[in-house]
């Protein structure tokens, strides 16, 4: 509920001529929150895994109480009290169906299929996915140090996801495929959300993504497991996962990402990989090695590097 206040307050601050005053510096920060969410998602997966449950139980639940939590908190906002058909709703809806539903869904069956350090890697290729978008849109090439940038990010991915001692000989192409169209989701997201312009809050706009991603996602798995002997445990499951995975990544994105753009949003969005990979170690007890520490140190200061782009 803390973290919810904060981005209720975060709402309330003024804008001025056309430039939110909280700042660029602060939208980099929820940017990072919501990325550093994202990224402990995978390891309380893997544990509700560990508990029996499946992709078809955990998807829907994750998605359908991350939904309910938004508009819970619009309930208690007023100030978000607005008509979502008065903003670009089918724009914003279209996000929630490509770009949330689809990269929850993918991304799961890839978490059932491979590692969770594999899978990791392969929604991690977002980042230059992203940026490709953004250059072929603005047709442009990347800047010097955007380049510089990606170099350290995409070598201290190889390191941080220990790689070299994994056995490529027992991976499941299947899972290998869905990795990477969740990369693919994910970046349409990222860039989209920041190509929106809406005046509705940003409360009013996760609700909308999420709740334009439900109808699809209920056709792939039927909410029948909700009636299940587990369900009560489901849904618990599903709070925790909707919050990590849907609440706070999406509502610290729609407040940060249309100040800064989905450029510098894509490269701050790699502090996922370390927090995922520290998760990884203190919740299942995954080992980090010396060549794990140095590639989230290769990340950590190609983030820094974006920043300082010129």
């Amino acid at each position: 509920m803390q973290a919810a206040r904060l981005f209720l307050q975060l709402r309330e601050l003024p804008k001025s001529g056309g430039r939110d005053s909280m700042g660029r510096w602060l939208a980099i920060v929820l940017v990072l929150i919501g990325a550093s969410s994202y990224g402990l998602l995978s390891s309380f997966i893997k544990m509700a895994y560990d508990q029996g449950f499946t992709d078809g139980q955990i998807t829907p639940a994750q998605m359908t109480m991350g939904t309910v939590f938004v508009w819970v908190l619009i309930l208690f906002h007023r100030k978000s009290w607005v008509n979502p058909f008065r903003g670009p709703w089918i724009k914003l809806g279209l996000i929630g169906i490509f770009g949330l539903s689809l990269t929850t869904v993918v991304y799961n069956v890839a978490l059932q299929e491979l590692d969770a350090s594999l899978c990791i890697i392969l929604l991690f290729q977002f980042t230059w996915m992203t940026i490709a978008m953004d250059c072929i849109v603005k047709r442009r090439l990347p800047k010097r140090m955007e380049g510089i940038a990606i170099a350290l990010i995409l070598a201290g991915t190889i390191l941080a996801v220990n790689v070299f001692d994994t056995n490529w000989g027992e991976l499941s192409i299947l899972g290998i495929l869905y990795g990477l169209i969740s990369a693919l989701a994910y970046s349409i997201f990222l860039f989209f959300t920041g190509q929106v312009e809406s005046s509705l809050p940003p409360l009013m706009n996760s609700a909308i993504m999420l709740t334009a991603a439900l109808p699809i996602m209920y056709i792939l798995y039927p909410p029948t497991v909700f009636v299940q002997d587990n369900g009560g445990m489901l849904l618990l499951w599903g709070l925790l996962l909707g919050l990590l995975g849907q609440v706070v990544p999406t509502i610290s994105f729609n407040i940060g990402i249309p100040k800064i753009g989905s450029a510098l949003a894509a490269m701050l969005g790699s502090v996922e990989l370390p927090v995922a990979i520290l998760a990884a170690y203190l919740l299942i007890g995954e080992p980090i090695s010396g060549l794990q520490w140095g590639g989230m140190a290769l990340i950590l200061g190609g983030i820094i590097i974006s920043e300082n782009k010129s």
